[in-house]
C-alpha cells in the first residue's frame, strides 16, 4: 500500500518552485499577462492579469500536476495516480497522465460543472463519482489506494503541487515592473501558499491577498483561530474554491505570509466574470473571478497602485450561470 498521509511532508520552499519551473518548461504554457483600460478605469488602478484561464487545461492546475507526476518513479508510474478533484485538478492530472503515460482515476463530485467531467474523461482517465455532501471525497480516494496500489496526489496539501502552482505568480512577477498587491483566488491553498513563495522571494513589498467565496470562508476562520478550521461543504458558484478546508501543508504557509484573506459573494463573482467578458474578451470560471471581485470591493484602498490578479481558469458551465442573472 502506498502511503496516503503526506501531512509528515516537509513545507515546500521557493527552490522548489524553480525546480517545479524547470520541469515544467516547454510543457506547460506561459500564460500572457493581460491588461484592460477600461477595467483600469473601473478600479482606478493598473490591473495586471495573469491569463491562467489560457492554460492548459484551462487552468492553473496543470501546473502543480506536472510538476508532481514527473517526480514519479517506474513503480508508481505503473501503479497509477489517483486524486479528488471537482475539475481542474481532475483535468490537469488527467491529461499530465496521458502525456507521461501514467494511469489515472479521478473521485469526482456528482455535481462537478459537465464541461470538467467531459474533459477529464476525454483525456483518458477513469472517473468515479461521489455526493459531495453526503460522501468524504479523501476517504474514496484512501480506499482505492489501499486496494488497487495507486499514488494519491491531493488537488493542494501536497509540495509538488504547491511549488508547482507558485511559478505562475513567479512569471506574473517576472513579468511587470513592481507590484504593489497581488489578489489570488483561496480554495484548499495550493495556489495562494505557492503564489507566497514566489512573491515573498521575490517582491517581499507586495501585499498578497488570498480571496474565498463569502460562502467558504474556512481560510478567514482559520487564521482567526489560528487552526486549520473545517466547514459543512459550501454552496457557491465558486466550485473551484468550494473546500472545506486549509490543508496540513498550505495554512502554515498562508498564516506566515498572506498579507490578508478576503471573501467576495457569488453575485460580485457573477458581475466579475461578466466584466471580463465584456472588456477583456476572455472567458474565466466564476472562482477565478474572487481576486478582481476583491479588489474591485476594496478599490478605494489601492487608487493609482500597480495591482496583479491571477485569473485562475475559464472552465465554465454556461447556462448555471447565465440562469443568475
Amino acid at each position: 500500500m502506498r502511503d496516503v498521509s503526506w501531512a509528515s511532508m516537509r513545507l515546500p520552499d521557493h527552490d522548489d518552485v524553480l525546480a517545479a519551473a524547470r520541469r515544467i518548461e516547454g510543457v506547460a504554457h506561459r500564460t500572457p499577462v493581460l491588461t484592460s483600460r477600461s477595467v483600469d478605469e473601473v478600479v482606478g488602478a493598473r490591473v495586471h492579469f495573469k491569463a491562467e484561464n489560457l492554460q492548459r487545461v484551462g487552468a492553473f492546475k496543470f501546473r502543480g500536476a506536472f510538476n508532481a507526476l514527473s517526480r514519479f518513479d517506474d513503480e508508481q508510474r505503473r501503479r497509477g495516480v489517483v486524486t479528488f478533484s471537482s475539475g481542474n485538478h481532475a483535468q490537469a492530472i488527467a491529461l499530465a497522465s496521458r502525456l507521461l503515460d501514467v494511469p489515472a482515476t479521478i473521485v469526482m463530485p456528482e455535481d462537478a460543472p459537465s464541461a470538467k467531467v467531459a474533459a477529464t474523461a476525454g483525456y483518458g482517465a477513469r472517473i468515479i463519482r461521489y455526493d459531495r455532501y453526503r460522501d468524504d471525497r479523501e476517504a474514496v480516494a484512501a480506499e482505492l489506494v489501499e486496494r488497487d496500489g495507486h499514488t494519491l496526489i491531493p488537488p493542494y496539501d501536497h509540495p509538488d503541487i504547491i511549488a508547482g502552482q507558485g511559478t505562475a505568480v513567479a512569471e506574473l512577477l517576472a513579468d511587470t515592473d513592481h507590484l504593489d498587491a497581488l489578489f489570488v483566488p483561496l480554495g484548499g491553498g495550493g495556489l495562494l501558499s505557492g503564489s507566497l513563495l514566489s512573491a515573498r522571494a521575490l517582491s517581499p513589498g507586495t501585499a498578497v491577498f488570498g480571496v474565498e467565496p463569502a460562502a467558504g470562508d474556512d481560510g478567514r476562520r482559520s487564521l482567526a483561530a489560528g487552526e486549520i478550521v473545517r466547514i459543512p461543504a459550501p454552496r457557491t458558484i465558486a466550485d473551484g474554491a468550494a473546500t472545506t478546508h486549509l490543508g496540513t501543508l498550505t495554512f502554515p504557509i498562508i498564516a506566515e505570509h498572506v498579507t490578508e484573506l478576503l471573501v467576495a459573494e457569488d453575485d460580485d463573482l457573477v458581475d466579475g466574470v461578466q466584466t471580463v467578458a465584456t472588456r477583456m474578451k476572455q472567458v474565466i470560471e466564476p472562482t477565478a473571478a474572487l481576486g478582481l471581485a476583491a479588489l474591485i470591493a476594496n478599490r478605494e484602498r489601492w487608487r493609482g497602485a500597480q495591482i496583479g490578479v491571477v485569473l485562475s481558469g475559464g472552465n465554465v458551465d454556461l447556462p448555471p450561470l447565465i440562469s443568475r442573472r
